[in-house]
């Protein structure tokens, strides 16, 4: 019988394959991209000579969609006929590790261990990344298949986790997303008062294990005691035969304090931790895998009013200069811009004194020096110091040529740091 485990002890005719394995170069990889290399080895070990067709590699790759009564083993045939089923091709790569030599038809390998490199390199194309649900599945894997005469082929499987990375610093996933509803509470004309809802998040991105800060205004303007919640959900929609299925469940939430009646509330940053989830799958045909985070308010006696903000969980981490760094400079250049259209090429030099202020305009705003009082034979009234004004006193002349030169000249370079 062929195995399917990663170091499968495979039976072959009168025992004499021992083992199939295969392992990759580096075991600590966790996954691969579009555009990686795949290397590892096949391991086999024999305990007698082996006759053997062609021991090859196959890289598959692919995702697929289904369900209905064919999904039980035990369906029938026309129960078969009603299935819903749709699959993709992301990868299929064939290649012969050991084939014998042309005008012969077998390889014989001697007892004993033996080791058959590989190598190859995933498409350049966008993979999708790898995923297991309930009515679909995108999954990749790599499997070596020993051909043999009169018994039946042996293989060895391992899965291949693939993931197609999705850069939350990118504008898209930077702007900020901000929604506001309101309800009224009550029921036909019997109404207690509206529940208004504010709620915003700084940007649409955010990785695993991420805080999500959650900035939020409640307005409690109804008879009864309403409690604030967020929670983070994982929508799964899988597409075959013009079909869908949907499947949604709540993956994190936190709750928020009880607001009375006529009373308000506000979240400035309530933090909720993103728990290892698939990223977002936005790039495939038939199964796709959504997030957002909903901020609703429970009201007793009454339908929940939620605001329901979309959520992109990516793969490359938030940097903390993309967004903040663009706006502020962006800012920058809008606030500074007048400076390239005011500025000359040239400094000019400041005007003359006397072609601003006259000698009659001078002479007016220089008061005289007060005499100072005659103290002979009587007390003195305390002495007052008489400061001499500055206003409208010439500044120095103005000269680009430097009236106190520097005998050493500086040749050190200056820099700005930004």
């Amino acid at each position: 019988m062929g195995g399917e485990a990663g170091c499968a002890a495979a039976v072959g005719a009168e025992g004499r394959v021992k083992s199939l394995g295969l392992v990759f170069e580096d075991e600590r990889k966790g996954c691969y991209s579009s555009g990686e290399t795949v290397a590892g080895h096949v391991l086999l070990e024999a305990s007698e000579p082996v006759a053997l067709r062609a021991l090859r590699l196959e890289a598959q790759g692919r995702a697929t969609a289904a369900w209905g009564p064919s999904t039980c083993p035990r369906a029938s045939a026309s129960a078969a006929a009603l299935a819903v089923f749709s699959e993709v091709e992301y990868l299929n790569v064939r290649l012969s590790l050991r084939e014998p030599p042309a005008g012969e038809g077998i390889i014989l390998l001697q007892p004993g261990k033996h080791e058959f490199p590989f190598r190859f390199q995933l498409p350049s194309e966008p993979l999708v990344t790898s995923f297991t649900g309930k009515y679909g599945s995108i999954q990749y894997c790599v499997r070596a298949v020993l051909e043999r005469p009169r018994v039946p082929d042996q293989s060895v499987k391992r899965e291949l986790q693939v993931v197609s990375h999705v850069d939350v610093n990118t504008p898209a996933l930077l702007t900020p997303v901000l929604k506001t509803q309101e309800k009224m509470v009550g029921c036909w004309f019997f109404t207690s008062g509206p529940v208004s809802l504010s709620a915003k998040i700084e940007r649409k991105g955010y990785c695993n294990g991420e805080a999500i800060p959650i900035y939020a205004e409640i307005e409690n303007c109804s008879s009864r005691l309403i409690v604030p919640k967020a929670a983070i959900f994982q929508t799964q929609t899988y597409l075959a035969s013009g079909k869908t299925k949907t499947i949604r469940h709540m993956v994190a939430n936190v709750r928020g304090n009880h607001i009375a009646s006529g009373s308000t509330d506000t979240w400035n940053g309530k933090t909720l931790k993103i728990p290892p989830v698939t990223p977002s799958i936005l790039d495939c045909c038939i199964i796709r895998v959504d997030y957002s985070l909903a901020v609703y308010i429970h009201i007793p006696g009454a339908k929940k009013l939620m605001l329901e903000l979309p959520l992109v969980i990516g793969t490359i981490p938030y940097n903390g200069f993309g967004s903040r760094n663009s706006s502020i400079a962006s800012q920058f250049s809008m606030d500074m811009s007048w400076l390239t259209l005011t500025l000359p090429e040239q400094p000019e030099a400041p005007p003359n004194y006397a072609d601003v202020v006259s000698e009659e305009e001078f002479s007016r705003h220089i008061p005289p020096y007060p005499q100072p009082p005659n103290c002979e034979g009587e007390v003195c009234c305390p002495v007052f110091a008489c400061i001499q004004e500055f206003r409208f006193q010439p500044p120095p002349l103005y000269s680009e040529v430097d009236p106190h030169p520097s005998d050493v000249e500086e040749t050190q370079p200056v820099s700005f740091i930004l």
